[in-house]
């Protein structure tokens, strides 16, 4: 239930402040709310990972499906991917790289 608790907050916090903030702040997100929540360094990650990429997900879909995916179309051509698809699929595994490193460093300075 903590997992499921830090993942929906991650990607709800994570949405808020890329408001405000550049798209690094996701890390940051990931970092401070692994403090706050304390669990295990691996599922830290998992849950930053999750929840991080829930994010980059819903932001991607988001700018995507209104545009016909025209522009994950042509940046899946500009780098030799199958289609705009995989573009957006290889997105949302940087975004929860980046989330998932951000809590795994948050959850190693609390380790319960």
């Amino acid at each position: 239930m903590k997992l499921i608790i830090t993942i929906v907050s991650i990607a709800v916090l994570s949405g808020v402040v890329s408001l405000f903030a550049p798209w690094w702040s996701v890390a940051l997100v990931s970092f401070v709310v692994s403090l706050l929540l304390v669990q295990r360094p691996g599922r830290s990650f998992v849950a930053g990972f999750a929840g991080a990429g829930l994010w980059w997900l819903v932001a991607a879909l988001y700018r995507d499906i209104p545009n016909d995916h025209l522009l994950s179309g042509r940046m899946a051509q500009l780098f030799h991917l199958p289609n705009g698809g995989a573009f957006i699929a290889i997105t949302v595994v940087v975004g929860g790289l980046i989330g998932g490193l951000g809590a795994w460093a948050g959850g190693q300075l609390k380790k319960p």
